[in-house]
């Protein structure tokens, strides 16, 4: 993926061509997750998806396209599975439960293949401006979700009014992230534990201490 085209309008389908392209970005999805994109070849899409080579080039273009679209899906892919925790997020509590849940997502899968959208980021964000740019919004609202659930926070008294919201879900993300690509390449769920553990240490740091009765008293 080189170039920085638009893309072009959306085709309007029937409910039977909207299942054909579903089924053909699902099986692009699941083998450049497991694959690569530069491991996964239109061909292999048609193998996987049940389709012919006309029906694949009626939806997509071009793999750039296809790729475009598989990023579109494991963003909704991602942001369903999180969501549930961080919609309501308001507090250390939520934020340990949603940590928790990320931990023994990994340790099932045992770190293979990493995180669906932070995989696509390293090997096609230096290649395609399109992508990274897609990429980026998804990582952003992924930090806005954070950045929300500490905002609560500092509503609730549980959080430091003080503190930059924005940046500390920069850093929770990027803890995520890095974590994963530790569990990853250790087929451990540790690494992640950790670097999660360690950036919710950092907001624990700037939760308000309540004032001790000799402090009051002077």
């Amino acid at each position: 993926m080189t170039s920085a085209r638009a893309e072009p309008p959306a085709r309007r389908l029937t409910a039977r061509g909207a299942l054909t392209r579903d089924r053909i970005v699902r099986a692009a999805a699941g083998l450049m997750h497991a694959n690569g994109v530069a491991g996964t070849t239109m061909d292999h899409v048609i193998e996987a998806s049940g389709t012919s080579k006309s029906q694949l080039y009626h939806y997509f273009d071009d793999k750039d396209a296809l790729v475009v679209a598989v990023i579109k899906m494991q963003a909704a892919r991602v942001m369903e599975r999180h969501e549930p925790h961080l919609e309501q997020l308001s507090s250390l509590q939520g934020l340990r439960r949603w940590r928790d849940a990320v931990v023994r997502f990994v340790e099932e899968r045992r770190g293979a293949h990493g995180c669906e959208i932070g995989s696509l980021a390293s090997e096609l964000a230096d290649r395609s401006e399109p992508a990274r740019i897609l990429i980026n919004a998804t990582f952003r609202s992924w930090e806005s979700y954070l950045a929300a659930g500490l905002r609560r926070m500092q509503d609730r008294g549980e959080l430091d009014v003080e503190a930059d919201v924005g940046e500390l879900a920069t850093g929770i993300m990027a803890a995520y992230q890095g974590g994963y690509l530790l569990s990853q390449a250790g087929r451990s769920a540790q690494p992640m534990a950790l670097a999660l553990d360690l950036a919710i240490r950092n907001v624990e740091a700037l939760v308000p201490q309540p004032k001790s009765a000799s402090g009051a008293a002077h």
